[in-house]
């Protein structure tokens, strides 16, 4: 019989046991796959079953690893420590996605391998995505206990190379999408308010309702300047019909309102949450009229030793 802890279950926790949190993710994981290979089976993929699968696969990696950024500030505001626990099973689910886009897009080339890499090599937004590619691959090979206790201190830096991984997602989806990039712009939107958050953290500016709502808005903004941008640049279509689009209820709803919409959700956690409160027997602190210098060298703290989103 295998032994259970040589091959660890995904929905156990570490003690063995069954953690619902992990199997929930689990399922939801595994369902776009499961759905996508009963839509195959069934024949309703349309003409291009293959192409539609390659399409599909890659905006789940996308989604998954957008998720895996949500983690820490879902753990934060939410005030929800036990999320952590999930975050490696979206990080390697990103991983199985991205490697499933690559391998049909290699089916979808008769799996002639010298065409498959000389694709990659000519076409810029081909090599843009296998570049991503290959750093997701190298954080899933690194994501084990044993890698951590071997990598030390340099684990956590190898894993910040997370945001340029998915910069270079990002732009490969926008660059394959070509004419439409209303999904593409949704993503980034989201990407830049999680990494509008994280410099919150980076630079600690006070993470409060308003200031929250402050970043939503922000964000929304953004979004609606990069889809007018991506359209000028691309198409040529004038930015200020872009805009004026994000203003027209009467057609679908813009991505910059949907980035929005999911933006409000830090504040309203943070609504919901309120102030953190004091341990019991701890004194209000009271900052000095002229506080003193601060070393040169301190000990860092909790949050910078944690493993980075």
């Amino acid at each position: 019989m295998i032994d259970r802890l040589a091959v660890p279950l995904p929905w156990l926790d570490r003690a063995g046991r069954l953690s619902w949190l992990k199997l929930a993710v689990f399922l939801a994981c595994i369902a776009p796959a499961l759905y996508l290979a009963a839509a195959y089976r069934l024949d309703a993929l349309g003409a291009k079953p293959i192409t539609a699968l390659i399409h599909a696969t890659g905006e789940w990696a996308v989604r998954f690893l957008l998720f895996s950024l949500a983690i820490s500030p879902l753990r934060r505001l939410a005030d929800w420590p036990k999320v952590i626990v999930v975050r490696r099973m979206l990080g390697v689910t990103v991983m199985a996605y991205a490697v499933a886009h690559l391998t049909l897009y290699a089916v979808d080339q008769n799996l002639i391998l010298t065409k498959v890499v000389s694709e990659i090599a000519l076409r810029l937004y081909l090599t843009i995505g296998f570049a991503a590619l290959v750093g997701l691959i190298a954080l899933g090979l690194t994501s084990t206990d044993a890698a951590i206790r071997h990598l030390g201190p340099n684990w956590n830096r190898l894993h910040r190379l997370t945001y340029t991984i998915a910069v270079l997602a990002l732009a490969h989806y926008f660059l394959q999408s070509k004419i439409d990039v209303t999904d593409p712009v949704f993503s980034a939107g989201l990407f830049l308010l999680l990494m509008g958050w994280r410099a919150m953290r980076r630079f600690q500016w006070p993470e409060r309702p308003w200031s929250l709502l402050l970043l939503a808005v922000l964000a929304a903004l953004a979004t609606a300047g990069l889809e007018a941008a991506w359209y000028g640049l691309a198409s040529g279509v004038p930015a200020n019909l872009v805009l004026a689009a994000n203003l027209d209820f009467s057609g679908p709803i813009r991505p910059a309102w949907w980035v929005l919409a999911v933006g409000l959700s830090l504040p309203a956690m943070a609504l919901v949450r309120g102030p953190k409160p004091r341990a019991a027997g701890q004194a209000p602190s009271r900052r000095p009229a002229h506080p003193p210098r601060r070393e040169a060298t301190r000990e860092p703290t909790r949050e910078a030793l944690s493993p980075p989103a």
